[in-house]
C-alpha cells in the first residue's frame, strides 16, 4: 500500500516550483512550439460544444495557449512559474493575441481566484500528473466544478501507470515518484473515476507523447447537472 504524504515529503514536492523556474529559464521552449496532441483534440471538443470561455491551468510556456488563442477562445492561463506567466505573456503580445489571453501567477493546491460559474471550460495537460497528492487533487477537481458553468468540460491529461517511468526513480508517497529532478504522479483508471465526483465521465483515451514515449489519458469530464455548487 502506498504511503501517505508525510509533512517531510510535501516539503520535498514544494521544492519543485524553483526546479521548474529554472528549466523555464533555460529553455524558453521547453515543450517546443507545436500545440499538443491533447490541445488540438480539446480544441475539437470545446467547439463542437460551443465552448469559448476557457481556464487553462499549468499552462508553463504557453503553446497549447497560444494555439486555443488563435482558434478563437478566450483564454485564462495559470501557472506557478513566474517565468512561465511572462512567457505566455510576451508571446500572445508577439503574434497580436493579448485580447484573447489573459495569463497569472497561481498555485492550484489554493482555491482558484474566480467566481463561481466563471467559465464554460477548463484545460490541463499533464498539471494534474504534477507533485499533488491525492488530497490536493480532490480539492482542485471540486474548485474546477466549481468555477464551470452548467455542463462545462473539464478536459485533462495525466501519465498512467503503464508509463515507462510508473515506479522509477525516487519514490515520495501514493503514486509520486521523483525522476531526473521532477515529481510525477501517475495516475490509474480507478483514480480517475475517483476524482471525477460532481461530473460525468464523457470519456477516457490513451495516447502516447514523446520520445520514451511517456503513457497518457486523455480525459473528458462534464460538469454534472445534478450536481449544485
Amino acid at each position: 500500500m502506498k504511503k501517505a504524504c508525510s509533512d517531510q515529503v510535501r516539503s520535498a514536492l514544494d521544492a519543485q516550483q524553483p526546479h521548474w523556474e529554472e528549466t523555464y529559464l533555460e529553455e524558453p521552449d521547453f515543450f517546443g512550439q507545436a500545440p499538443s496532441f491533447s490541445a488540438q483534440k480539446a480544441l475539437e471538443r470545446f467547439k463542437k460544444e460551443g465552448k469559448h470561455s476557457i481556464l487553462e491551468l499549468g499552462a508553463g510556456q504557453g503553446r497549447d495557449t497560444i494555439f486555443f488563442a488563435k482558434n478563437g477562445l478566450q483564454v485564462h492561463a495559470l501557472d506557478y512559474s513566474e517565468n512561465a506567466v511572462e512567457a505566455i505573456k510576451q508571446k500572445a503580445q508577439e503574434v497580436g493575441l493579448s485580447q484573447y489571453v489573459t495569463a497569472g501567477h497561481h498555485d492550484v493546491r489554493k482555491p482558484l481566484p474566480f467566481d463561481a460559474e466563471s467559465f464554460d471550460g477548463c484545460y490541463s495537460h499533464m498539471l494534474y500528473s504534477m507533485a499533488l497528492t491525492t488530497q490536493e487533487l480532490e480539492a482542485l477537481f471540486q474548485e474546477v466544478r466549481r468555477i464551470l458553468e452548467p455542463e462545462g468540460l473539464n478536459i485533462y491529461t495525466v501519465r498512467h501507470t503503464g508509463d515507462a517511468h510508473y515506479g522509477k526513480g525516487n519514490y515520495r508517497c501514493e503514486d509520486i515518484y521523483e525522476v531526473k529532478g521532477f515529481a510525477v504522479h501517475f495516475f490509474s483508471r480507478e483514480k480517475v473515476g475517483h476524482l471525477a465526483k460532481g461530473y460525468d465521465l464523457i470519456s477516457l483515451d490513451e495516447f502516447e507523447e514523446g520520445a520514451l514515449p511517456r503513457k497518457l489519458f486523455l480525459v473528458v469530464l462534464k460538469k454534472s447537472r445534478n450536481c449544485k455548487n
